[in-house]
């Protein structure tokens, strides 16, 4: 368990059978977090790994604005290891499949992490609620919400300067009104030799769309690499013979 004083962090994971109500929980989190970190920052860009920084429009995330993202755990985890590790607070909303132990060992910081794996129909509403006070928040639409819920989750994302990340789930169309889609393709693993080994790293491509439309920029990225860091991969290790691996979509 890690702890805040008195405030549990990613232990602090609400469940739909606990005795307090949900509305009550998120509500004390409010007020503990607003007493530790301001919901404003003196910039508009929130600092992002470098591996990933350059691909997305203005060169990092945004405050207030929102992202799609394919369902993958650890391009997931590098999006939040940049915000994380500057001191930011996260929480991520809807995803019960999230890692702590892989989390942590990607530098995201659990002493500011906050989990909701099971918000039950409330999903929007707890995730409005947690955007109030983290810098960070990821959410995974069981279902599509409504235009206009999505419009007041949009102007409450501006005014509080917090990201949203959209974890798809491959049931519902695309999320509008997005700053930049990010998918991930063409993953191969390495380590794995005739019968033998263990995977050890993985590249991949990572292709950004934005909003705006014109040319996705695209990278080859170590996800994570032989190190468990994440790096991009630079001409020679693109163009090399890759030992034996194997390769997943």
């Amino acid at each position: 368990m890690f702890e805040y004083g008195n405030m549990t962090s990613a232990s602090a994971t609400l469940h739909e059978d606990d005795s307090l109500d949900a509305a009550d929980v998120i509500q004390d989190l409010q007020s503990r977090i607003r007493s530790m970190q301001a919901t404003k920052l003196d910039t508009r860009l929130i600092p992002t790994h470098p591996a990933i920084a350059g691909l997305l429009p203005g060169g990092g995330l945004k405050q207030g604005a929102m992202y799609s993202l394919e369902n993958s755990a650890t391009l997931l985890l590098a999006l939040l290891a940049g915000p994380s590790a500057a001191g930011s607070w996260c929480g991520v909303v809807g995803v019960p499949e999230f890692g702590i132990e892989a989390a942590a060992s990607f530098g995201i910081d659990l002493d500011r992490l906050v989990l909701v794996p099971h918000p039950g129909d409330q999903w929007l509403a707890v995730t409005a609620a947690v955007a109030d006070v983290m810098t960070v928040v990821v959410t995974k639409p069981p279902r599509q919400a409504s235009d206009a819920s999505l419009a007041r989750l949009s102007a409450r994302l501006r005014q509080r300067g917090s990201t949203l990340i959209v974890l798809g789930n491959g049931t519902t169309r695309a999320w509008p009104q997005t700053e930049a889609m990010l998918s991930l393709s063409d993953s191969s693993w390495t380590g794995i030799g005739d019968g033998h080994g263990h995977l050890v790293a993985r590249q991949v491509t990572v292709t950004v769309s934005t909003r705006l439309g014109g040319r996705p920029r695209t990278a080859r990225l170590w996800l994570p690499d032989p190190g468990q860091q994440f790096a991009r991969v630079d001409a020679e290790q693109a163009t090399a013979a890759p030992e034996p691996y194997l390769r997943a979509v």
